[in-house]
């Protein structure tokens, strides 16, 4: 089976995990980082589903390739709950970011959750 296909979300999956890996920790050094929790929580939850979406992607076959769709629905729903999260932090350049990255990711894995 070509991955090729899957190039797309796995590349946004893999991005997706590093920048809500480096919010994590910026938000962690944030001057009142208990108001971040929420934050940090679901920036580490992404990035632990992009990694693990992009691992599936990469290995599917015939006879796994549903559970890499199926997780892929997962995935997108978790990274637009982070990226909600990290847009209510508007004067923080790194929520922008991964904000951003997260809501290319769900769109890549939506994509694959349709298929």
């Amino acid at each position: 089976m070509s991955h090729e296909k899957f190039k797309a979300c796995i590349d946004a999956c893999n991005v997706c995990a590093a920048e809500c890996e480096h919010c994590a920790t910026a938000c962690s050094n944030e001057k009142d980082a208990n108001a971040m929790a929420q934050c940090i929580e679901l920036d580490r939850y992404c990035a632990d589903m992009c990694r693990t979406a992009a691992a599936f992607l990469a290995r599917a076959d015939e006879h796994t390739l549903n559970f890499a769709i199926k997780f892929c629905d997962l995935c997108a729903e978790i990274c637009t709950a982070c990226a909600v999260e990290c847009e209510k932090h508007e004067h923080l350049e790194h929520c922008q970011k991964c904000a951003e990255s997260c809501r290319i990711c769900a769109d890549e894995c939506s994509k694959i959750a349709t298929m």
